[in-house]
């Protein structure tokens, strides 16, 4: 298993993210979420995660990533005060 560890600004350092359980596509074996933030350069993307344990280290595993759809650009943006 390839592991990177995050040392640059991204969707998961954002502080305006916003992030919703996964619901329809969680199971028992596996927790989901989606985070919406903003990447760089305000470009807004969608990101599908889950959290895993590793000998007691939370990682996360990012499932797909892709640009925001502009309803979901919008709704981040209601967020931002910008």
């Amino acid at each position: 298993m390839v592991s990177h560890s995050i040392k640059h600004p991204n969707v998961f350092s954002d502080p305006f993210a916003l992030s919703k359980y996964d619901d329809e596509h969680s199971d028992p074996e596996e927790d989901r979420w989606v985070l919406l933030g903003n990447a760089m350069n305000e470009i807004i993307l969608s990101v599908v995660h889950t959290f895993q344990d590793e000998e007691g280290v939370e990682h996360v595993r990012i499932i797909s990533a892709r640009k925001a759809t502009k309803a979901e650009q919008q709704l981040y943006r209601q967020r931002c005060p910008r």
